[in-house]
C-alpha cells in the first residue's frame, strides 16, 4: 500500500496543503508558473507552507558538504520534469523501480517487485521506461536519474548487467531484451540528466530505504 501524502501548493488555483493529488492536481492545473511539492507528513507540508518554497522546490532539506560556491556551479534541478530510482534487496535480490514526477512526487509508473535482480538493472529499466512513457505521452520532460552506470547502458543500448540469468528471473530478463529493442528501434530527444545528490539531496524517486 502506498504510504499517504500531503501536497504543498505555494502558487496555484488555489493555496494551501491537500491530502491527496487529485486535489493538488486541481489546484495547480492550468495554472502558469504554479509551485506545489509533496511531502511524508501534513505537519511537513505545512511548515513548507509557511516558509519559503525556495528552501523546498527541487531538494530534500539536508547538509551538503558542498560548498557555497559549488552549490551555485551546480545550480537548482529542473522542476518540470521526471525523476526515476530503483531499490534492490541484496539479501533477496528483489528489485523495484518507478518514476515519479520531481516537483509533487506523483508516481507515474511503478514496476515490480521483480526476482533475481539489481539495483542497476532497475534504475536502466526505469530510464527506458520513463523515456517510452514520455513518447508515447509526446511529452518532452528531462529525465533525472542517480546513476551513473544506466545512463552508461541507456547511451550504449545494451544492459551490460553481471546478473546471471536463471529460471527465477527469466521474466525480469525478458523485460530487459524489450528495453533494449526499445532502444535500438526508437529515437528521442528527452534529455536524460544526472541527479546531483550531493547538492540536492535524494532523488525525489527514491524509495527511503537506505
Amino acid at each position: 500500500m502506498a504510504k499517504p501524502r500531503f501536497y504543498t501548493v505555494w502558487r496555484g488555483n488555489e493555496t494551501g496543503v491537500f491530502d491527496s493529488w487529485e486535489a493538488c492536481r486541481q489546484a495547480v492545473e492550468g495554472y502558469h508558473g504554479a509551485l506545489y511539492k509533496s511531502f511524508p507528513t501534513e505537519e511537513k507540508a505545512w511548515e513548507a507552507f509557511e516558509g519559503n518554497h525556495l528552501d523546498y522546490i527541487g531538494k530534500d532539506k539536508h547538509q551538503s558538504r558542498l560548498s557555497e560556491e559549488q552549490l551555485k556551479a551546480i545550480g537548482r534541478p529542473v522542476t518540470d520534469s521526471i525523476s526515476v530510482d530503483a531499490a534492490c534487496n541484496s539479501t533477496t535480490g528483489q528489485m523495484e523501480y518507478q518514476g515519479v514526477d520531481t516537483l509533487s512526487g506523483a508516481c507515474f509508473f511503478r514496476m515490480g517487485p521483480f526476482a533475481g535482480g539489481s539495483n542497476n538493472i532497475g534504475e536502466f529499466l526505469a530510464i527506458v521506461h520513463a523515456l517510452a512513457w514520455c513518447k508515447k505521452h509526446n511529452i518532452r520532460r528531462p529525465i533525472y536519474t542517480d546513476s551513473h552506470t544506466a545512463m552508461t547502458w541507456v547511451h550504449n543500448k545494451k544492459a551490460r548487467t553481471k546478473v546471471r540469468p536463471t529460471p527465477e528471473n527469466h521474466e525480469l530478463f525478458k523485460l530487459i531484451q524489450r528495453a533494449e529493442e526499445w532502444l535500438a528501434n526508437n529515437t528521442w530527444e528527452t534529455p536524460i540528466l544526472k541527479w546531483e545528490t550531493e547538492a540536492w539531496g535524494e532523488i525525489p524517486a527514491d524509495f527511503g530505504r537506505k
